[in-house]
């Protein structure tokens, strides 16, 4: 059930698929690119959830505002949502911007967020591979004709949100270890083995949160949930549904 609302100012599309708790989904960034990127990963969660997917200023059906994009103010407009449309603490599922719109949430409302799983995302602007944000890069066409079939501004508008976007790559994420510190939820880091967040930042992601867990799905890239989505969802819903295992032979949880 698709759906309009304003949140402070600025009117927001989401879905809603499914039953049960609450699972928010954040989509991946990027022109072209929106909620339909959970399309693999969709019938799977909300057999387990009520699915909420909100799309994010200038993505997908939620039309462009004003003004720079930053992750921070990405982060508050979620914040929103969860406050105004979901109601309480969710478990929360961001990939890529969308897990560090995720991890932003976590950090500034940990009443807010119960099970983060981050995917494919860094925690700082450091973490990216540098050809991945590389500004001035050409937009592949389909992914301009992806956008201009739901985009409320038109398709040639994309030209604006993409060096938005650009400006918000080079600014941030800019979270640090201590940081991550902070982190009150049990926390899932998900990245593939050839990603454009690289592996020795997961690690360091995953370490420096309190109650961190780390999942590396082989032979998939920064695509991970759409290459591999049955193992991946597999991934997904254990962590969301499960309480964690007692381990035989803990080091960094003994």
């Amino acid at each position: 059930m698709a759906n309009y609302v304003e949140l402070d100012g600025m009117r927001t599309w989401y879905d809603e698929q499914g039953a049960g708790e609450p699972l928010v989904l954040l989509h991946p960034g990027g022109v072209g690119v929106d909620s339909r990127a959970f399309g693999p990963n969709l019938k799977a969660l909300a057999s387990h959830f009520h699915v909420f997917l909100p799309e994010r200023r200038g993505h997908g059906h939620t039309p462009d505002a004003d003004g720079p994009y930053t992750y921070e103010l990405m982060a508050e407009d979620t914040i929103h949502f969860l406050e105004q449309v979901v109601g309480g603490p969710v478990r929360l599922l961001g990939v890529s911007d969308g897990a560090v719109v995720a991890l932003l949430v976590a950090h500034k409302r940990p009443d807010l967020v119960q099970r983060l799983i981050c995917a494919a995302g860094p925690f700082h602007r450091s973490g990216w591979v540098a050809s991945a944000i590389e500004p001035g890069l050409e937009t592949p066409e389909f992914l301009i004709i992806s956008y201009g079939e739901v985009s409320p501004d038109g398709k040639e508008h994309f030209r604006v949100v993409e060096k938005k976007l650009d400006q918000m790559h080079a600014l941030g994420p800019t979270l640090t270890k201590d940081d991550l510190g902070s982190i009150r939820c049990r926390t899932l880091v998900m990245v593939s083995d050839d990603d454009e967040v690289p592996l020795e930042h997961a690690v360091d992601f995953y370490r420096a949160v309190p109650d961190g867990e780390l999942a590396v799905v082989p032979g998939t890239s920064h695509g991970l949930l759409v290459e591999k989505p049955d193992l991946c969802n597999k991934i997904l819903v254990d962590f969301m549904t499960l309480d964690p295992i007692a381990t035989f032979a803990p080091i960094r949880r003994a």
